[in-house]
C-alpha cells in the first residue's frame, strides 16, 4: 500500500502540472506523515544533508564552466578546429559539428549547454554553406546528447551520488561509448553525404590547421586538466570541477577576451540559476529516495524480481523501456534519482555491475532528451535556429533509430563501456 500511495502521488502530481521537484518532495512528505513511523523532522533533516553531499558540488562548478566556455569563443574555436580537420570529406561541415560536439562535450558536462554552444554557430554556417537546415539541426540535436555520455557528465556525478559509485570509474566508463557514438554518427553523415551530393570544403592547409590548432588549444587543454588531473590522482572529481570553472572563466576573460569582466557576472547568475533549479530537483529527489530507503521498496521490489526468476537480459530489457519511457516526460537528474536506488540493488542481485547499470541510465537519459514532449535539447535547437518545435522534432528522429540501436549495443555488450576501466584496473 505504501509503495502504491508514494508513485500514486508522484505521477497524479505531476499529470496536475504540478513541477517535477515539488512533486518529488510532496509524494514523499505525504507517504511519510501517514504511513510511515519515521518522524516529520527527517524530511529537514534530509534536505539539510543533500547541501552537504560532497560530490553534488561538482554540478555547480562544472555548469558554471561550461556557461564561460559557451560565452568565451571556445565553441567557436572548437568548430574551426574541427572543419579544419574533416571539413575537406563529403559532408565535412557536418561531419565537423559531430566532432566539435564531441569536443565541447569534454569540456561541459551538459547535453543542453553542448546544442546551444555548437548549435548556435554550426548551424547556421551548414545553411550557408548549402545544407538543408532540418540536416543540420537534426544532426546538432542529436550529436549535442554526448554532452552528457563523454566525461565529465552532470548526469554521472548525480548517479555516483545517488548509488555511491566511483565518479572517476564512471567517466571512464564514459570514454568508449561516447568516442563510438561520436564515430557512428559521422559514419552515417558521411553515407547520407555522398547520396545526396552534400557540399565538401576546401582541404585545410598545413598552416589553416596549425592555426585552428593554435587558437583551439586552451578550451582543448581543459580536458587534459579535467581528465588528466583526476586518473593521476592530483584532484578528485569535483576538485577538478572547480578547477575547471576557474581556468574557463581565466580563458574566456584573458585569453581570447571574447567577453570583459563586466560581462561575467552575468554568466555567473546564469549558471547559478541553473544550478539552483537543478539542485533543488535533486535534494527533493534525495528525500523521494530517503523514503524509498526508510521503507525498504527497493528490497521489496528486488524480492519480487528475484522471485519471478528475470534473467540479467530481461532485466535490463525491462530497464531500458521503463528508462525511455521515463525520459520523455521528465528531467534525466531526477529520473536518475527515483530510479537509480531501485534499480542499484537488483542489478547487483543479478550480478550486472553498476558501473554499467550506470552508462545504459545515462545512454537512456541521452534519448530522453530528444524525445518529444519534453526532451529538452528539442527546445534548445528551436531556440538557437528559430525553428518551430515541431520541425526540430522531425529533424531529429531519423537518428532516433540510431541511438535506440546504440542503446542495445552498450546494454548487451558491457566491454563497450566496461572494457577500458578494467584495462585501468579500476
Amino acid at each position: 500500500m505504501t509503495i502504491g500511495f508514494l508513485f500514486v502521488a508522484l505521477f497524479a502530481l505531476m499529470l496536475i502540472g504540478v513541477p517535477v521537484a515539488i512533486s518529488l518532495g510532496l509524494a514523499g512528505s505525504l507517504t511519510i506523515i501517514f504511513f510511515s513511523p519515521d518522524s516529520v523532522s527527517s524530511l529537514a533533516i534530509k534536505l539539510f544533508e543533500t547541501s552537504e553531499h560532497y560530490t553534488l558540488l561538482a554540478i555547480p562548478f562544472f555548469l558554471l564552466a561550461g556557461s564561460f566556455m559557451t560565452t568565451g569563443g571556445v565553441a567557436r574555436r572548437l568548430i574551426d578546429f574541427a572543419n579544419a580537420c574533416v571539413g575537406h570529406i563529403r559532408g565535412g561541415l557536418a561531419i565537423g559539428s559531430v566532432l566539435a560536439c564531441m569536443l565541447f562535450a569534454a569540456l561541459s558536462g551538459s547535453s543542453p549547454a553542448t546544442v546551444a554552444a555548437v548549435g548556435s554557430i554550426a548551424i547556421a554556417g551548414m545553411v550557408r554553406s548549402g545544407y538543408p537546415q532540418a540536416f543540420a539541426a537534426g544532426i546538432v540535436t542529436n550529436a549535442g546528447t554526448l554532452g552528457i555520455l563523454i566525461p565529465p557528465s552532470v548526469v554521472m556525478v548525480v548517479y555516483a551520488a545517488a548509488t555511491e559509485t566511483s565518479v572517476g570509474t564512471l567517466f571512464m566508463a564514459g570514454v568508449v561509448p561516447g568516442l563510438l557514438l561520436g564515430v557512428l554518427l559521422m559514419i552515417a553523415i558521411y553515407v547520407i553525404a555522398v547520396k545526396k551530393n552534400l557540399p565538401a570544403m576546401p582541404r585545410a592547409t598545413v598552416r589553416q590547421w596549425l592555426s585552428a590548432a593554435h587558437k583551439a588549444v586552451w578550451g582543448l587543454l581543459l580536458m587534459v586538466i579535467i581528465l588528466g588531473g583526476i586518473y593521476s590522482g592530483l584532484f578528485t572529481p569535483t576538485e577538478a570541477a572547480a578547477v575547471a570553472a576557474v581556468y574557463s572563466a581565466f580563458v574566456a576573460l584573458f585569453i581570447y577576451k571574447d567577453m570583459t569582466i563586466r560581462e561575467a557576472p552575468k554568466v555567473v547568475l546564469e549558471s547559478a540559476k541553473l544550478s539552483i533549479m537543478l539542485m533543488f530537483i535533486i535534494a527533493n529527489a534525495m528525500l523521494f529516495a530517503h523514503v524509498l530507503t526508510t521503507e525498504q521498496i527497493p528490497q521489496q521490489i528486488t524480492a519480487m524480481v528475484l522471485e519471478a526468476g528475470l534473467q540479467p537480459w530481461m532485466f535490463l530489457l525491462v530497464v531500458n523501456i521503463v528508462l525511455l519511457v521515463a525520459g520523455a516526460f521528465m528531467e534525466p537528474s531526477a529520473i536518475i534519482l527515483i530510479l537509480a536506488p531501485i534499480l542499484f540493488p537488483i542489478a547487483m542481485e543479478l550480478g550486472i555491475d553498476p558501473i554499467h547499470l550506470g552508462i545504459i541510465m545515462v545512454v537512456n537519459m541521452e534519448i530522453g532528451l530528444i524525445t518529444p514532449p519534453v526532451g529538452l535539447n528539442l527546445f534548445v535547437t528551436s531556440a538557437v535556429t528559430g525553428m518551430p518545435v515541431t520541425q526540430v522534432i522531425r529533424a531529429a528522429m531519423p537518428w532516433l533509430m540510431m541511438l535506440l540501436g546504440f542503446l542495445v549495443i552498450v546494454t548487451y555488450v558491457p566491454s563497450v563501456s566496461m572494457g577500458l576501466p578494467r584495462l585501468l584496473g579500476m
